[in-house]
């Protein structure tokens, strides 16, 4: 009788390992193939003019530092079309390989910056006067040429609710209490004793509506101090959460579900492999807020402005550039002061 045959252990781990393979193999052509149909879409959607004004960049978003502007709107949320066509939050981030670091640059909407063809005027207006070109090419001059944009981003938040809804919802730090009754849902006479939309104050998790409402938040009645200024932080708080929860683990095993998804509120010129070099910057960089700001003004004709003042902007864009160490805003410069923080900005 012959002895009975011992197993074949490295045999099954061997087809193991390769049905394995198989199966990332064809998560990974699925997942591509997935986001690359949300991300031609996007492609389409951004102007031919826009593409022009971008300044070529051949190298790898992986290798090289890179300019990338991105314009939030909120076109739900506005009552006229002139409105609509303003950018509510700019933000330009420039991604640092060789320093593992991500710099978001904050733009005040009412900052009074030069724009091209048209003088002197809020930066937000290049968008409704000229798109996402004059935009592209006014916040380079509001930046003094220094950090010429290679890529644009435009996202529209009316969009966003479905894209948290997608990722899982996303997790906020909400910097203060809130309570606005900012779009009220009822008629006239309930809005007036309505309790309003409220936040905690702390990190906490938000599903797209949720997300939606903060990032559209006017007027926080907790708070005198809170401004358009204010509305666009939280916007951009919003865009980074987003950010985050897409380069999560989670979201990359589900890509092959939801990757259209993620870039249906985006107009971008960015291709599907270079959105993947992306996500890995921010993954292994660390993050730095910074802003461009100024003080308050009245125009004659009644128009309220930020005003650049001093050295201000020359000593922001000296740190994004790794010129200069980043510094916080000076202390006593109010609300609007300019500087570059690790956290949120002092209020």
């Amino acid at each position: 009788m012959a002895p009975p045959r011992k197993p074949r252990w490295g045999r099954r781990i061997g087809i193991v390992l390769a049905l394995l393979l198989l199966a990332v193999i064809a998560w990974g052509v699925a997942s591509y193939f997935a986001v690359r149909s949300g991300v031609q879409s996007a492609n389409e959607r951004l102007p031919e003019k826009a593409k022009v004004n971008l300044t070529r960049q051949d190298s790898l978003i992986l290798s090289t530092p890179t300019n990338i502007l991105v314009l939030g709107t909120d076109h739900a949320s506005t009552a006229s079309r002139e409105s609509a066509n303003r950018s509510d939050s700019i933000m330009l981030i420039r991604t640092d390989p060789d320093r593992h670091r991500v710099w978001y640059l904050s733009i005040p909407r009412d900052l009074r910056v030069p724009i091209p063809g048209y003088g002197e005027a809020k930066v937000n207006a290049a968008m409704q006067l000229g798109g996402p070109a004059l935009a592209i090419r006014t916040v380079e001059s509001a930046t003094n040429e220094a950090l010429p944009v290679s890529h644009v981003i435009v996202a529209d938040f009316a969009q966003f609710e479905d894209t948290v809804n997608a990722l899982g919802g996303i997790e906020v730090d909400v910097p203060a209490p809130i309570r606005s009754n900012f779009g009220c849902p009822f008629d006239v006479e309930r809005c007036a004793t309505w309790p309003g939309y409220r936040f905690a104050k702390g990190e906490q998790h938000m599903n797209g509506r949720r997300a939606l409402i903060y990032s559209r938040v006017r007027k926080n009645e907790l708070d005198p101090r809170d401004s358009d200024f204010t509305r666009a932080e939280r916007q951009q708080q919003v865009l980074q959460a987003i950010l985050r929860k897409m380069t999560s683990a989670r979201t990359l095993a589900r890509l092959p579900l939801i990757g259209d998804e993620l870039v249906a509120p985006l107009a971008t010129d960015l291709t599907t492999a270079q959105l993947a070099q992306i996500g890995w910057v921010y993954k292994r960089g660390s993050a730095m807020h910074c802003r461009l700001g100024g003080s308050a003004a009245t125009l004659p004709s009644g128009e309220s402005v930020i005003v650049a003042e001093g050295d201000d902007k020359s000593r922001v864009l000296l740190a994004m550039l790794g010129k200069t160490a980043p510094l916080p805003p000076r202390p006593g410069e109010g609300p609007y002061g300019a500087g570059c923080v690790t956290g949120a900005f002092p209020r």
